[in-house]
């Protein structure tokens, strides 16, 4: 699989975890998805708080995971 292969989609953080771990809600459903922090977002120190907009992308073998690649302002 290479990194095209990934869906992308957007939505909002509603729950924060541990280890750098976020639900989001995606816009185009009630859906929600565990998603970890990008390595860019970690490198840069970019916070990613409750209600932010975030972009994810997710693996087609499984869509109850992803991760988010960029922060929305």
């Amino acid at each position: 699989m290479s990194k095209e292969d990934s869906i992308p989609a957007e939505g909002t953080v509603v729950d924060r975890l541990p280890n750098a771990l976020f639900k989001v809600r995606l816009d185009t459903s009630q859906h929600e998805v565990l998603a970890q922090v990008s390595g860019k977002i970690r490198k840069h120190s970019i916070r990613i708080l409750l209600g932010d907009r975030v972009s994810i992308e997710m693996s087609p073998y499984d869509l109850s995971r992803g991760r988010i690649t960029y922060r929305h302002r």
